[in-house]
Order: structure tokens, then C-alpha cells, then sequence
């Protein structure tokens, strides 16, 4: 197989470019609530229009990529996302920012189902666990750099900045509103992406047989498994969970102590992604000394205590804690992901469309916050995720992989047996 470069240079861009987009909604939110006046749950429908998406488009994403070449397909999700960020950009209203996010979500599930084949085969089978890794590394990058962007922005358009980035967003964007600047910005990248997939030549991808989804038979007797149905709310729970910290924490800090969601807020924001980045290595290296269901256990455990710290505690205990929950959620959806699919003897591509389809739980459970926000107060709408996080930590206890996690103990017991 021919290794192309240049296009797992592409793909790690792409890679790059969903999360920019996707995680920055977060520290936008402060902002979003006070120039619209929008309370807790109608705040809570941001996270909702977007992630909603992938319920909505991960399977029928898988169905395109079949019938029409991986380029057709990317070209179609940038000009989907393009469509929404430009949209926003022209008309910032609530209203509007509702459709423009799910346009932007639609186009970022499609991404999400393409890429991984692509990558695959662009890089070659054997490397394929590596680039995956590297991918993973690149995305906690985009979403720590995100919200220092939008820091970036609202200190400085309409101040007299003369750099030539400021001057041309100066003029396109509200003075009441500097954090619309973000969607021009993103306007302008998603645009560059079609422009560069339009030009470069693609590998011709075959989807391996658990690549592909097959409605009929195989999604019939998935759902007839309870397994199958336990691990979607594990993954649902998961995407709710890590939307729920990054959607409300920065609001959060705002209510309860006074801290500046521009500043502070998007610092701890950063923090949170970038905490997941290093929870990941550490979460590798755990993986191959024990069993991943105790990974799991410990990992989930972990959260608990530090989403306690941050709701509970004070000031300076809220600003370390919330970035600790990134931290310990870091390994859980590859956990959970990986006990999933070793837990069906087949049909894992059909599988897997399912298990993606989880991620609309990143709608919900912010909603749910928000909601409960707006009766109780968001200190109180925060601790649902124990539900969620209680949730994740009960697959550590009952799911039962017919394949489990490699481990350096196993290795050395199965060469033991040997001699």
C-alpha cells in the first residue's frame, strides 16, 4: 500500500479543525446569555443545536462515505459547516446561532466519520494506531489554543489594534458583540479547508468490513443485544459529561465567584482541555499494566471527587478542580469505546455508528444542566453529572469483554507458561 504524506497531514489538519470548532462553544456561553438575556435553559439549547447533530448525521454520514468518494463527502461537510459559521457572521442573533450550530455540527459528525478510514489507509494499517494517537495529541491542542483565541479577540478588536487580521474583523463585527469575531475566524478557515481538499488528489479508500454500516440484519440484531444498549448510554453519558464541565464551567465561575469568563473562564476552559491531552498519556501507559475495566474504576473515581472539589470548594480549589475532571475523563471514551466493541463478535462497523451516535448525549445533558439551573441554581444543575460520571464507573463493574486489554502482566505470565 502507498503511503501518501500529504494526506495524513490533511487528515491531522482536519483533525485539528473539528476540535478548534467544536470545543469552543464553552467559554462562549457567559457572553452568549448576557448579550441575548438568555437564561440557564435556553442557554442550555447552544450545546443542544450542536451535538444533536451527531445523533441526527453519524449514521447516514457512514451510508454517504459508501455510495460517494471520501473528497465528495468533505467537501460537502466544510461547505455544510462554511454555510453555518458565514450565516452567524451575518446575522448574530439567538435564533440564528441555533441553526448556524447545527449546520456546523452536521458538517463536523460527517468529518468524524470520514477521517478514520482515511487516515488508515493514507498512512498505512501498520501505523494506524500511531497516527490515531498523534490525531488524538492534535485535537486536545485545537481545543486547548480555542478559548486563547477567543481571549485574544475580544481584548482586542475595535481598541485601535492595527494588525490586518483585527482591521478587516473591525469592520464586520459588532462592537456589543466582539465574540462573533470567532465565527468570521472560523468562517475563514473552513473556507481554506475546501479549497485545499479541492486540490489535493486523493487515495482511494476501501472501508474494511467492520468499517462499514449495514442497516438491516446486523443493526436488528445489535439492538436486540442489552450490551449494545448499555454501552450507548456508557458513551452518552461519557459526551455529556465532558460537554457538561466544558459548556458550564466558565459560567460557574462567573456566578459563584466573580470571575471574569473572558479571561479567567476561558484560562480554565484551556486548562481542562489541555489536562485531557496529559491525561491520555498517562492513561496509555495505565492500559498496559492493568486491566482497562480498573482504569476505568479509578478514572471515574477520580472525577467524582475533583467535580466535588470544583462545585464546592472555593475560589483557587474550583480553578485546579475543574481542569482535573478533564484530566480523569481523559481515558474514558477510549475505554469505554474499546470494551464496547470487544464486547460483540461482529458487525463492529455497524456498531460503532451506533456507539457514535452517543455523542449526542454533548445535547442533553447541558440542557438538562441548564434546566435544572434555572429552578435550583447551576451549583445544583452541575451535579447530575454524578449520574453521568456513576454511570461510567458501573461499566468498570459489569461489562464483560469476550476480548480483554493486552497487558505487560499477561505478556509475562503467557512467556512463564512457555518455559
Amino acid at each position: 500500500m502507498n503511503k501518501s504524506y500529504p494526506m495524513v497531514i490533511l487528515v491531522l489538519v482536519i483533525f485539528f479543525v473539528i476540535s478548534f470548532l467544536t470545543n469552543i462553544l464553552g467559554p462562549l456561553i457567559p457572553d452568549i446569555i448576557q448579550n441575548f438575556s438568555l437564561s440557564l435553559a435556553l442557554a442550555g439549547f447552544l450545546p443542544f443545536s450542536f451535538f444533536v447533530a451527531y445523533g441526527v448525521m453519524s449514521i447516514p454520514a457512514g451510508l454517504l462515505i459508501e455510495k460517494y468518494s471520501e473528497k465528495m463527502v468533505l467537501i460537502l461537510a466544510f461547505s455544510i459547516a462554511f454555510s453555518g459559521a458565514l450565516l452567524f457572521g451575518l446575522f448574530p442573533q439567538f435564533g440564528v446561532a441555533l441553526l448556524s450550530l447545527f449546520l456546523i455540527g452536521i458538517g463536523m459528525a460527517m468529518l468524524q466519520v470520514v477521517i478514520n478510514p482515511l487516515l488508515r489507509v493514507s498512512g498505512g494499517e501498520s501505523n494506524f494506531a500511531f497516527y490515531s494517537a498523534l490525531a488524538q495529541l492534535i485535537f486536545g491542542l485545537a481545543s486547548f489554543l480555542s478559548p486563547q483565541l477567543y481571549t485574544y479577540l475580544v481584548h482586542h478588536i475595535h481598541t485601535g489594534d492595527t494588525s490586518f487580521l483585527i482591521g478587516i474583523l473591525d469592520k464586520v463585527v459588532p462592537e456589543n458583540l466582539k465574540w462573533v469575531s470567532l465565527y468570521w475566524v472560523f468562517t475563514i478557515i473552513v473556507l481554506v479547508m475546501i479549497l485545499s481538499i479541492w486540490l489535493i488528489r486523493f487515495p482511494k479508500v476501501e472501508l474494511l468490513e467492520d468499517e462499514k454500516i449495514r442497516i438491516g440484519s446486523a443493526f436488528r440484531e445489535l439492538l436486540g443485544n442489552r450490551y449494545v444498549i448499555l454501552f450507548f448510554i456508557g458513551l452518552f453519558c461519557y459526551v455529556g459529561t465532558e460537554q457538561g464541565v466544558a459548556n458550564w464551567t466558565s459560567k460557574f465561575l462567573q456566578t459563584y465567584h466573580g470571575v471574569d469568563p473572558t479571561t479567567a473562564g476561558a484560562k480554565v476552559i484551556s486548562h481542562f482541555w489541555g489536562l485531557m491531552t496529559v491525561g491520555c498519556f498517562l492513561g496509555l501507559f495505565l492500559l498496559k499494566v492493568m486491566d482497562s475495566k480498573m482504569v476505568l474504576l479509578i478514572f471515574t473515581s477520580g472525577a467524582m471527587i475533583a467535580l466535588t472539589i470544583a462545585l464546592f470548594g472555593n475560589l483557587q480549589m474550583a480553578l485546579i478542580a475543574f481542569p482535573a475532571v478533564g484530566f480523569f475523563a481523559s481515558i474514558m471514551y477510549p475505554v469505554i469505546f474499546s470494551l464496547a466493541l470487544n464486547s460483540v463478535p461482529r458487525h463492529h462497523g455497524t456498531f460503532s455508528g451506533i456507539l457514535c451516535t452517543g455523542i449526542a448525549g454533548g445535547a442533553v445533558v447541558p440542557l438538562l444542566i441548564g434546566q435544572l439551573g434555572d429552578i435550583f441554581g447551576l451549583r445544583f444543575g452541575m451535579t447530575f453529572m454524578y449520574i453521568t460520571i456513576g454511570y461510567m464507573f458501573s461499566i468498570g463493574i459489569w461489562a464483560k469483554p469476550i476480548i480483554s486489554n493486552a497487558t505487560i502482566t499477561d505478556r509475562i505470565k503467557a512467556l512463564f507458561k512457555k518455559n
